[in-house]
């Protein structure tokens, strides 16, 4: 309804600006942090997994 009753003169949502805590931006970054070591521990598991088997496949009798 907003989008009706809007000058063209301003941008629209110029009224208000968003802005973030800094208790949110730490939360954030936190989230951040955290996702980034998971994601980072999943690939050294798989890494290791790889290497094991590796290492199985290379020491079967030929």
């Amino acid at each position: 309804m907003s989008i009706l009753t809007h000058g063209f003169n301003r941008p629209f949502g110029a009224e208000r600006t968003a802005r973030i805590s800094e208790a949110r931006k730490t939360q954030l970054k936190r989230i951040a942090l955290q996702a980034l070591a998971l994601l980072s521990m999943g690939s050294v598991l798989t890494a290791l997994i790889a290497l094991r088997t590796a290492i199985h496949v290379w020491h079967l009798p030929a």
